[in-house]
Order: C-alpha cells, then structure tokens, then sequence
C-alpha cells in the first residue's frame, strides 16, 4: 500500500487493474484452478442471457485469462455439488456458494418488499407458490417447463411473459427459500433451498450489518481503489448509511485509507475514496482484451467515466437507426486504458466473427489496431469460428481491416 493520501488518474487505473486481474501476463495453459482464481479476485460473476458473441458470463474469464475451454467453467458452476452458485448478488450472479449467508439480509428485504403486500402478486398467488414449493419437495430440481400447472397458459404476467409457474420460482429464489441447482443450456432449474446449499451455510445466516462490511471489504479488495459509490454498487447495497459505516469500521481498522484521486471530483469538490491495504500500484499495465459490458471493470457506468474518461452504454434497446455504436458493443483494453470499442457477432452458419461495428476512443495507442487484431483472432478461435469480417461502419474498421489481411469485409448490417 503506498503512503501517499494522493493518487493520479493513472495510478487509478493500474490499480483498479490490477487488482482485477490484468497486471500480469495470461497463462500458458487454463484450467481449474486458474478459473478459480479469476473468480476469487472478482468475487461475482453477472450472469445475461444475451448471446450475440457469446454468454456474457464466458467474456470476464476469457478477458483476463485468454482463450480456455467454457466446458470446464460449466462444470465449475453446474457440477452437483457445485462450488459456486447463483445469487441476486450484483443482480443475477455466480458466486462461491460459501457466500450465500452473506446475503440472507437482501433476501429479507425483498421478501418484505414483495411478499407482505396482501394486495401483491405473492399474497394473491399463494395456492400456486404453496403448489409449486410442494412439487419441489417432492421431486426434486426442476425446469419450469417440467412443472405443469392449470393456470401457466392462461395467466401470464408483464416479466418477459413469465407464466405464473414461473413467477412463482423467481420470487421464491429472491426469498432465499429457492435456488437454482444448475441449468440445462441457459434455463435454469430450481430447487428448494435445502437441495443446493449445506446446511451448514443454510442455518448460518450473517448479520445485516457484519454482512455489509465484509461485502464492502471484498469490493474494495476487488477494486483497489474506491469511492463510496463504487464499493455500493459492487454489491449494489443501496443503504448509503451502512456503506459508510462500513467504511468508518474498515478505515478505523487500517485495511482502507482514504486518498484523492486526480479528476475525481463530487460537487465540484475532490471525491472522497479509499485505497484498500493490499492494493498494488504498478508501474505500468500493458494488457489488451475485449470486455463484456457487464465486466466489473466497466459495469459501474459512473466509475467508467472516472478511470478511463469512457462514456459507455449499450444500445441493445435503442432502436438501429439510432444506434451510435452497435447492438452490443464491448469496450477494448489496451495498455491500461479503454481505447475503443466494438460491437461483435458469432455468425456460427457461416462460421464467421462479424465486427459489426467498431470505434476508436480518445488517446489510443499506436499499436492499438494491431493488439484488438489479435484479440480478435483470438476471439475467433475461442469461439470456434474459422473467418472474421469486418463491416464498414466505425472509424477503427479500416485500422483492423489493414493489420489483418486474412478478414474478409461486409456492409452494415440492417439491424
């Protein structure tokens, strides 16, 4: 931990890097136990069902670690018995399942907030959530599909055209009282609680307020670096009062020191951060990858526009006449600094990576087109597909299309 109570932009950066995993070379060869270690130093894993390029999930460990078998991280997170499970974490999310105490307190909120309304979808449904927990008593893990109930094709709500089967499982796994036991391509099956997680983790829940300190303690950790805001957002703890508490018992302690981060300011004034004790700043970063939106990197848009001066949303709801960058772009590491962004398609009939799109941000580097060329390649091959080609919209399209020759071309495409 250094002593100084002043870090620059650049500091920032490589920290924040660093202590999510790019600060060193990727290794040679990934299994276990490199996964493993991605996903301690994260802590969580977002879970999005959007599968353009490539389930979002895949993208952090594939980020940090290059190209590696998805089947291992499968068996990983959907083995029986699992070391991982899925929580309402930063919203749906792998993580350790010795975790899943820590966030008893969240599951208590939400049941109050949804299941003691008399007037609510939980109180007014209850004989078909009793039926359903029953028929997960009795046989066990289940798709949604596997359990047929009079009422799914005639009662349909507004969530995704959620049947009320299906209602009833999302609720109960927000409860707590039900968990997912794994999934069979993206649908997940359910489980009672009981089913999944030891009992020993089961009947050990955690405190609210032990449970939020030891949440912002791993969010520092897992940024280096940290305002207030962003340590909440890790976890996406709205309670602004126990984040500080937290904070206050953690810098009392010595494990957080507060600094100044050159050009983070609140109110006009400097923002208020905190450096976490094992926090390394290294002299340089000199990484490449391509991110997933929902990289915890990036995933706190406001914190984006701190480190790396990145103005970054999706555009998957924007309609494609008015799209700026592309359904889904994914933001470019390069060096230490987001230097651009491209917006990917795995177009498995032809067996061809699309770059549907792709933009330069201020400051990149030189060698900048041919590092995300690279990655590209690499990409490609991950994901098993044999030719890239590269569309004409964007202004870093033609620097790709220059530093590889091999990548055939394409008009942008219609949506």
């Amino acid at each position: 931990m250094r002593a100084s109570s002043s870090l620059s932009a650049a500091d920032a950066r490589r920290i924040t890097l660093a202590a999510q995993g790019f600060g060193k070379p990727r290794p040679s060869a990934v299994g276990t136990r490199q996964l493993n270690g991605a996903m301690a130093r994260m802590g969580v894993l977002q879970i999005d069902s959007v599968n353009v390029f490539a389930r979002s999930h895949y993208l952090p460990l594939f980020s940090r670690l290059g190209a590696y078998d998805t089947a291992v991280l499968d068996r990983l997170l959907f083995a029986h018995p699992s070391p991982y499970v899925e929580s309402w974490a930063h919203v749906a999310a792998f993580i350790p399942l010795q975790d899943w105490s820590l966030f008893r307190f969240r599951m208590d909120d939400l049941h109050a907030k949804y299941a003691s309304d008399p007037n609510g979808w939980f109180q007014t449904h209850r004989e078909i959530v009793n039926w359903v927990r029953g028929e997960l008593a009795t046989r066990g893990p289940l798709r949604p599909a596997e359990i047929d109930h009079d009422a799914k094709q005639t009662r349909r709500g507004p969530w995704w055209d959620w049947d009320v089967v299906k209602h009833a499982l999302e609720y109960l796994f927000l409860f707590g009282e039900v968990a997912i036991a794994g999934r069979r391509g993206f649908e997940r099956r359910y489980a009672l609680a009981e089913h999944v997680i030891p009992a020993a983790v089961l009947e050990s829940p955690v405190p609210r307020e032990e449970a939020v300190r030891e949440l912002v303690r791993r969010a520092a950790r897992a940024y280096g670096v940290a305002t207030a805001s962003d340590l909440a957002d890790y976890w996406r703890v709205k309670d602004r009062r126990a984040i500080m508490t937290a904070i206050g018992d953690l810098s009392a302690s010595g494990e957080l020191q507060p600094v100044t981060v050159q050009g983070w300011e609140s109110g006009g004034r400097p923002a208020k951060a905190w450096l976490h004790r094992d926090a390394r700043v290294p002299r340089s970063v000199d990484a490449a990858a391509i991110l997933t939106p929902f990289d915890p990197v990036v995933w706190f848009r406001d914190r984006a526009a701190r480190l790396f001066d990145f103005d970054y949303r999706i555009e998957i709801y924007t309609p494609a006449p008015k799209r700026q960058f592309g359904y889904y772009s994914l933001p470019v590491l390069v060096g230490d600094d987001i230097v651009g962004r491209v917006d990917l398609k795995a177009d498995r009939a032809a067996s061809t990576l699309r770059v549907q799109s792709a933009w330069w941000e201020h400051g990149r580097r030189s060698d900048a087109a041919a590092r995300l060329s690279e990655e590209l390649r690499t990409a490609a091959a991950w994901q098993q597909l044999e030719h890239i080609s590269i569309s004409y919209w964007g202004d870093a399209t033609g620097d790709l299309a220059d530093t590889m020759p091999e990548a055939s071309r394409h008009e942008r495409a219609a949506s």
